[in-house]
């Protein structure tokens, strides 16, 4: 059972920076594609960006588009998000996913992703 850990998530103003990490229990489990998402309260989890793992292709949603970057680190095992002029909309809880295998589902659909982290808290004030 592969687990994921999220850290980096904390208190921010308007127009700052945090950077959000993703660590893998196992080095050698299939990584098809992976995932970050955020949940508001009483909304629904929303795609935030997916990268292919081999081919390191990689889709952000309009939202964060030219303002967050995930990069990955093979050596480490972890996936970063880089988030930069952090606005209030931002305030959420993310989480990191993993999907081991192809699929029919489209990278930004929740549903394709097996693997769960327990999310962290990211905060922006106004």
């Amino acid at each position: 059972q592969v687990q994921l850990v999220e850290s980096g998530g904390g208190l921010v103003q308007a127009g700052g920076s945090l950077r959000l990490s993703c660590a893998a229990s196992e080095r050698t489990f299939s990584r098809h594609l992976m995932g970050w998402f955020r949940q508001r309260p009483g909304q629904e989890r929303e795609f935030v960006v997916g990268m292919y793992w081999n081919s390191g292709n990689t889709y952000y949603s309009d939202s964060v588009k030219g303002r967050f970057t995930m990069s990955k680190d093979n050596d480490k095992n972890t996936v970063h998000l880089q988030m930069n002029s952090l606005k209030p909309e931002d305030t959420a809880v993310y989480y990191c996913a993993v999907d081991p295998h192809t699929s029919a589902l489209s990278y930004s659909n929740p549903r394709r992703y097996d693997y769960w982290g327990q999310g962290t808290q990211v905060t922006v004030s106004s």
